[in-house]
């Protein structure tokens, strides 16, 4: 019996662990998005990084050719690769080259990064819908996955954080500093005013 009971186990956390996929995208601030898919169900894990470029072992002060980016850990038993692309499309400016809301530059692009062709084609199905759904040309590319590089660990779960932040506003709790942050660059009233009802988080 006990050797049964392990062997069922093994198995069923065998099968847990196929189920288990990631998603890799980049939709400008990474406290922003990661702060967006932490509550979907089905998602595991989230966590801020960087990818995209070349430069070895990158770091907040020095990431160039990077994108800030997440690693999104999710059961695809219970939430689907194209469900998650298509939120993670509907949560960002598709329609902007040059960064996303307040944040400018190359690092604050957007890009989804596919790991084998069926992500490929999912993540293409996707954009080409989005496009009709919009009536506009979609700048956000598909990439190929490369090497994702975790962020410092004062990034991750930012959006939760209790420590005292001095802001423009003066001196805040760090969840309400990211409050702040996110009203002022506007990063919701864009989304909302470009997605409308389709918009994520609605």
């Amino acid at each position: 019996m006990i050797r049964f009971s392990v062997a069922l186990m093994l198995l069923l956390a065998g099968a847990l662990a196929a189920r288990a996929e990631t998603a890799i995208v980049a939709g400008g601030c990474f406290w922003c998005v990661e702060s967006d898919f932490e509550g979907v169900p089905g998602v595991s894990d989230v966590v801020s990084g960087y990818t995209g470029g070349t430069l070895p072992n990158p770091t907040y002060e020095g990431h160039e050719g990077h994108y800030e980016a997440v690693k999104i850990t999710f059961d695809s038993s219970r939430i689907s690769y194209a469900d998650l692309i298509a939120k993670f499309l509907r949560s960002i400016d598709v329609t902007d080259a040059g960064g996303q809301f307040c944040d400018r530059g190359s690092a604050y692009r957007t890009a989804i990064f596919v790991q084998d062709a069926d992500q490929d084609a999912v993540a293409k199905a996707a954009l080409a819908e989005a496009e009709r759904v919009l009536g506009q040309a979609i700048v956000t590319p598909v990439l190929p996955a490369t090497t994702f590089w975790l962020a410092e660990d004062y990034h991750q779960d930012y959006a939760k954080g209790s420590k005292i932040i001095l802001t423009r506003a003066g001196p805040k709790k760090q969840s309400n500093a990211y409050k702040f942050y996110r009203s002022s660059c506007g990063r919701d009233q864009r989304v909302k005013a470009l997605w409308g009802a389709e918009a994520f988080p609605g």
